[in-house]
């Protein structure tokens, strides 16, 4: 099999659409922040407390969707603490984004080993398995992609439509919209500008544990250090890449992720002829280009990253 032919077989696209599904969770939850004007840099962090949280429950005895709820649940408390910084309190995002990050790394790690102080490798939980959709999983190819999946992956594509129709087609998503745009305008109509920003700043960082508790719970099935490695970072430059809009967000990680399944792949074609950190670095270039072209045209949000206070103008 070639380079070439690999994207055209079924289990190349499962690989992609199962790749991408902890990033749709994520990206939509960071997109949310955004569009209401919260640059939220705790995306990684909040996503290894969701993966912790989520696998500990089921390994505790819960089921597999009342640890995806812990973990929504444990992603709207970091959500809460780094909103109350840095929506009332005005404090920088940036800074407050990354200690939220450190933060909840740490935490996580040193939960795990109070909870676990004589495991040597991580513990195994049964996952969500995958589905097949009754009729749908018989076509060529797209069957096998996308309707031979597990729930968190269905939920994630729906997770797209419900964000797209929440704040395109609801007085909440506009209000959630103009917050981002022109938090006075939305002040002058008596909604309050910080518990529209903080609302969504809990709510994006709940989908983005939910993404974190995918990885435990859907695409592998225990907990381990530095798994999340660096997708909290690229669901940021996704947000960049789909204009802060969910339908082209959802395009840019099904993009990144197949680029994710190519390289593995060519890492097999090369025989080990080129060295295997060119293939890792394939995915990750080829983004950044993309978000370079794309990035030029976006518009972003206009009070992006702008602290509001009660009565500014």
């Amino acid at each position: 099999m070639d380079a070439v032919e690999i994207l055209f077989t079924a289990s190349f696209w499962v690989a992609a659409i199962r790749i991408a599904s902890p990033l749709i969770f994520a990206t939509m939850g960071e997109l949310i922040c955004e569009r209401a004007g919260v640059l939220n840099l705790g995306i990684e962090g909040i996503m290894t407390a969701g993966a912790f949280a989520g696998w500990f429950t089921v390994y505790m005895g819960g089921d597999l969707w009342t640890g995806v709820l812990v973990a929504a649940l444990v992603g709207m408390a970091f959500g809460l603490l780094h909103s109350l910084l840095t929506v009332p309190l005005g404090l920088s995002q940036h800074v407050v984004g990354i200690g939220v990050t450190l933060l909840a790394t740490s935490l996580t790690y040193y939960v795990y080993r109070l909870a676990l102080p004589e495991v040597t490798s991580p513990p195994k939980i049964e996952p969500f398995q995958p589905w097949a959709v009754p009729g749908l999983s018989k076509l060529p190819v797209v069957g096998e992609a996308l309707f031979t999946q597990t729930p968190l992956t269905y939920l994630a594509f729906i997770l797209v439509i419900l964000v797209a129709w929440g704040l395109y087609r609801t007085p909440l998503g506009l209000a959630v919209r103009a917050v981002g745009e022109n938090p006075g305008a939305v002040e002058a109509q008596g909604i309050s500008v910080t518990a529209m920003r903080m609302g969504a700043v809990m709510a994006g960082s709940a989908l983005m544990a939910i993404g974190g508790a995918f990885l435990t719970m859907s695409a592998f099935n225990s907990f381990f250090f530095n798994m999340i490695n660096g997708r909290g970072w690229v669901c940021i430059a996704l947000v960049v890449f789909g204009s802060w809009r969910p339908g082209k967000a959802l395009l840019g990680a099904i993009l990144f992720a197949a680029f994710d399944a190519y390289q593995i792949r060519l890492q097999q074609l090369s025989g080990g002829v080129v060295p295997y950190q060119v293939f890792l670095m394939l995915p990750y270039a080829l983004s950044i280009l993309a978000l370079i072209v794309v990035a030029r045209r976006a518009t972003y949000p206009k009070a992006l990253m702008v602290p509001y206070q009660k009565g500014e103008r």
